[in-house]
């Protein structure tokens, strides 16, 4: 890249690069150079400050295979650890509550100049963080509990700091970013959307800007001026996505790896030297809100930035691709593989294309190209469904996260699926992408010099974050005592029954004064849900990805008597929904998970919308036989298991939905580990030219 192939030394340009002393993210910086600084005068050793990627080799993987159980075992220490940290913060904050405000500005002005020469000891740390929970009582008039003091550290040190929905993250974050910019490094805030990187940026800012630090903020629409002065703060709050964007344009502009002298020299040839042409200043410190969303859920898409093919010839392919599977009918000539969601031509099938391609042009003679495109063409019929996949809105084929259920408006499927899937739906054909530059989320954030994530859902996660990202799990006890209860599972035979359950529980919920959050796991699913509420006369609202925009206003009052919020699972993801009055006494916000999702971190997590900060609550699962998840088992099985008396039914089906879970989550973890290795295939092939994206 821009920089040295070793790691960035804690003193260069103020990033915090991790030395063997720091193997497991436990201490930081050992005692810099006095040469380093005479403070905020020295001049930027490093100009893109950037960790260099690990090789795919056998030492990585010995030391992930040796290093993986300890780690695993590290969280309860590192938690004692951090939890009398908090305590002798808490003593200091108690100090500094009785200076003025002349006195607190010298104190920081102290500590900035001492974390510079001297790194992130201990003592500096508690003084640090003590001095940023003051100043947060009196610029926002909120103080960070002890459990947000201990969350702080661990982001600080590295790690992952698991934390209950409700618990305050977006507070807590704070602590670890205030202190590592008064320390001269430059933090990035990842969050899963623009609207939380807006509002956690804005609610934010009276602390850094009493503390003298420089707010930035990157979303959809920033222009790129904008967006290098966004950088060029001290703390940059900004989306998942937009950051790695953002890095790939770099690295257009970069192009071949230039050493970090060479780009120095480089700056003096003046203003077309390439440093002035780049976003970002750097990957030094990143901490990622929602970390399991984006680096696991999401590490399963490449992000390409790309060109365009003509949109004419991708009109004719398509057509002539979705021609040829339709000529395709039955199971002779493909299998469906559901876990996989993948399409295979079956011998008989590629025998009939070979024949079906011979009155087309020549590009159709090619038997890779003709399998591979019919291949798709029939995923885009039968295994990417409109409302659950994506949308058609304008004429135009947008993607639904399933994770989320948010619109990803800016991308699309590669392979040629997304004009095939135009072409399905009658849309205007657009060109195909033509990759430029490319990376995935695995590979981007391990470019981090240092990085650190919150979450309430990573238990299930430990192994993939410590062997993909070196990430360290602790797990944060909750400031007030959970009172929140979960339901046994209720079972229905068929899908119509279920909708029908569901209406009737909500019913006599509503009659209690209750409010009730509703999770599903599609667009089409929550139609369906409100079609029937509609039919039992209850009034309800509909949060969706087609309704995006209105999120906050609608889960702001998702905590009011007698409320009826219907969401697919982006409900559960960044906004808190609170309590009215009265609600408590009534038992709290009770929540119904429609579906099992592919992955249990989702389940768990949209249960945690209920009883947050020690709040009553209640949630259930209200499932049936013919849920997409169980797609993976025969129809008789189905059916014979929906025969069976109600007490078997209860006890065997949760088992089929954990076993079909596990399943789907082992099937996406072999996805993004398959993505990890082919990015690294392809770092090598690359390198005999000099590129490495």
């Amino acid at each position: 890249m821009c920089a040295s192939s070793t790691a960035t030394k804690p003193w260069q340009s103020g990033s915090i690069g991790r030395s063997d002393s720091s193997f497991f993210g436990i201490s930081m910086s050992s005692q810099t150079l006095v040469a380093a600084a005479t403070f905020g005068r020295s001049p930027q050793p490093i100009i893109y400050p950037i960790r260099a990627d690990r090789p795919a080799a056998w030492r990585e993987r010995v030391e992930t295979a040796l290093t993986g159980a300890p780690v695993r075992g590290l969280s309860l220490w590192m938690r004692r650890r951090f939890a009398r940290m908090a305590g002798r913060i808490e003593v200091r904050s108690q100090v500094l509550a009785q200076m003025s405000d002349p006195a607190l500005r010298a104190e920081a002005d102290a500590l900035r100049e001492a974390m510079t020469l001297h790194g992130f000891k201990d003592q500096l740390v508690v003084r640090s963080f003590a001095l940023i929970r003051e100043v947060a009582r009196r610029t926002i008039g909120l103080s960070h509990y002890h459990t947000q003091l201990m969350g702080g550290l661990a982001l600080l040190r590295g790690m992952v700091a698991e934390m209950d929905t409700g618990e305050g993250k977006t507070l807590t974050a704070t602590l670890a970013s205030g202190t590592a910019a008064l320390a001269g490094c430059r933090v990035h805030i990842i969050t899963v959307n623009d609207y939380l990187a807006t509002r956690d940026a804005k609610d934010m800012e009276p602390i850094y800007h009493w503390l003298g630090l420089s707010v930035g903020i990157v979303v959809a629409g920033t222009g790129p001026e904008q967006r290098r002065q966004a950088y060029a703060s001290e703390i940059t709050y900004c989306c998942n996505k937009e950051v790695a964007f953002d890095y790939l344009r770099d690295r257009l502009v970069l192009g071949k790896v230039p050493g970090n002298l060479h780009l120095k020299l480089e700056r003096l040839s003046g203003s077309d030297s390439r440093c002035n042409r780049l976003i970002m200043r750097g990957l030094p410190f990143a901490i990622v809100d929602e970390v399991d969303s984006v680096l696991v859920d999401e590490a399963r898409t490449p992000l390409i930035i790309s060109g365009e093919t003509q949109p004419e010839d991708e009109r004719r392919w398509a057509e002539e691709a979705m021609g040829l599977a339709a000529s395709l009918e039955g199971p002779a000539y493909y299998r469906m593989l559901s876990e996989d969601r993948q399409v295979e031509l079956t011998k008989a099938g590629r025998r009939k294309l070979s024949q079906l391609v011979q009155a087309l042009d020549e590009n159709w003679h090619s038997r890779i190209w003709r399998e591979e495109s019919v291949r798709q063409a029939l995923s885009a019929i039968h295994l990417f469904q409109r409302d659950e996949h994506y949308l058609v809105r304008d004429g135009k084929i947008q993607i639904i996260d399933e994770y989320t259920g948010r619109i990803m408006p800016d991308r699309t499927w590669s392979g040629g699926l997304h004009q095939l899937i135009e072409a399905k739906e009658g849309c205007e054909i657009t060109g195909r992408k033509v990759t430029l530059a490319r990376t995935s989320y695995q590979k981007f954030f391990r470019r981090y010099n240092r990085l650190a994530g919150m979450t309430g859902t990573a238990r299930e996660v430990v192994a993939e974050l410590w062997d993909v990202y070196r990430l360290p799990v602790v797990t944060i006890p909750t400031f007030r005592p959970s009172r929140r209860r979960g339901g046994r599972a209720r079972m229905c035979s068929t899908l119509e029954a279920k909708w029908d359950a569901i209406a009737e529980r909500i019913r006599s919920l509503q009659a209690s004064g209750r409010p009730v959050l509703v999770g599903t796991r599609s667009v089409a699913a929550s139609e369906v849900l409100s079609q029937r509420l509609q039919t039992f006369g209850i009034p309800h609202v509909v949060l969706s990805a087609a309704q995006d925009r209105e999120e906050a206003a609608v889960i702001a009052r998702a905590g009011e008597p007698n409320a009826v919020t219907v969401a697919t699972n982006m409900a559960g993801r960044g906004v808190d929904i609170r309590l009215a009055d009265g609600v408590a006494k009534r038992g709290g916000l009770h929540v119904i998970l429609t579906e099992r999702h592919d992955a249990g971190r989702i389940d768990r997590q949209l249960a945690g919308r209920c009883g947050r900060q020690g709040d009553p609550g209640s949630y259930e699962f209200i499932l049936s036989l013919e849920d997409p998840l169980l797609e993976v088992m025969s129809a008789p099985l189905r059916q014979l298991m929906a025969a069976f008396p109600g007490p078997i039914r209860h006890t065997l089906a949760p088992l089929a939905f954990a076993i079909a879970q596990r399943g789907a989550e082992r099937a996406h973890s072999r996805a993004r580990r398959e993505l990890l290795r082919s990015d690294q295939q392809l770092g090598m092939v690359l390198a005999f030219t000099g590129e490495s994206e």
